[in-house]
């Protein structure tokens, strides 16, 4: 009997045990899924993309430069490479003051100045780039002149000249272009009597020189560089007596084109058609003048050696040394250290004054 009426009872504790594990099981098996969820939800947060490294983006890269070209005569800025091979003319001005004012001066590149006979002063232009139209009083020419103007491969603008020059500008290895074989490239003025009054012009030696076919000059220049005035000048007034009153010269500078204004005879030195003659350097060279006359009254000046200078240029003096090697080589001008001094770029008069002239500054 208490066996039997024990049944009922086990089988009440079994539902009510099973019904307890029941909800136990339902509330792990939640709490399992909540676990799982959060775990997941964590890891998805939690993850960090590998990092890539981004393509490479290409720069645009800039246009190359365009190449720069510039006058082996001035140093000046030119438009091409054919531009710095065009062929180099010489031409020998007067400088008497019947032959005054001269034209063509002030677009030269290069002028040299030197005493031609009885002190009286004569230049030797040259030009490659600047081609003026009209160009004289044209005159005849010295053997230091040709000395001068052999290291620029150049034609050679004259009236005659001396008999050992002409002997050396005719023994071909010059571009000789006298006015006494190819009148018709030159005229005789009538504003002025002979023998100052022959001119030319570019229009027509051009002509002539691509005749002859001197199209082209190959030669070694000065060493350029940019001019920058100084913030202390110490040459702003430069006297060079090279001979007497109607040929010594003066040189003002100034500062706000960076040239020196030139004077000659106490007056500014005008060119006839472009105004006041200004070079960006001018520089005295001191030559010795050979005793021993070419031919009883025409000079002879040393070309050939070295000798002391004076390189006017930025509101600055600077004493240097010329050198001229031999007949075709560029002269050249060295500090004391024996550095190689250039020129600013644009005009540059050089003044060959003997070594009885005189030189000063202030």
């Amino acid at each position: 009997m208490n066996a039997i009426n024990s049944k009922p009872k086990v089988l009440a504790h079994l539902k009510q045990w099973i019904g307890a594990h029941r909800k136990l099981s339902l509330i792990i098996a939640g709490f399992i899924l909540v676990l799982a969820a959060g775990i997941t939800t964590y890891a998805i947060l939690s993850h960090k993309p590998t990092a890539t490294t981004p393509a490479p983006v290409a720069k645009p890269q800039p246009k190359p430069e365009a190449p720069k070209y510039y006058s082996p005569l001035t140093g000046l800025l030119v438009g091409d490479e054919a531009a710095t091979k065009q062929p180099v003319t010489a031409i020998m001005i007067e400088n008497s003051p019947d032959a005054r004012p001269q034209s063509g001066l002030k677009q030269s590149g290069v002028v040299y100045e030197a005493v031609a006979e009885g002190g009286i002063t004569r230049f030797l232009t040259l030009h490659q780039q600047d081609k003026p139209q009209i160009i004289g009083p044209v005159r005849s020419i010295r053997p230091y002149y040709v000395d001068w103007l052999a290291a620029y491969n150049a034609s050679v603008v004259h009236v005659g000249g001396s008999p050992a020059a002409l002997d050396e500008v005719r023994n071909g290895n010059y571009r000789d272009i006298d006015q006494f074989f190819n009148a018709g490239s030159y005229w005789r003025s009538t504003d002025r009597y002979a023998p100052h009054n022959v001119y030319t012009s570019f229009e027509k030696l051009d002509a002539l020189n691509a005749q002859k076919g001197f199209t082209e000059s190959q030669f070694t220049g000065f060493a350029r560089i940019d001019g920058k005035p100084s913030e202390t000048p110490d040459a702003t007034s430069i006297t060079i007596n090279i001979s007497s009153a109607l040929y010594n010269t003066t040189y003002a500078y100034d500062k706000a084109s960076n040239t020196y204004l030139r004077s000659q005879a106490g007056a500014p030195h005008l060119d006839r058609e472009d105004g006041q003659i200004a070079p960006s350097a001018v520089v005295a060279m001191k030559v010795a003048r050979n005793p021993a006359m070419e031919d009883g009254h025409h000079e002879t000046i040393t070309t050939i050696g070295s000798g002391e200078a004076i390189i006017f240029q930025n509101g600055i003096a600077q004493t240097v040394t010329w050198t001229k090697k031999d007949k075709t080589s560029q002269i050249t001008f060295a500090d004391a250290t024996g550095k190689d001094v250039p020129l600013i770029r644009g005009q540059t008069w050089i003044a060959a004054v003997p070594t009885t002239g005189d030189v000063s500054w202030k």
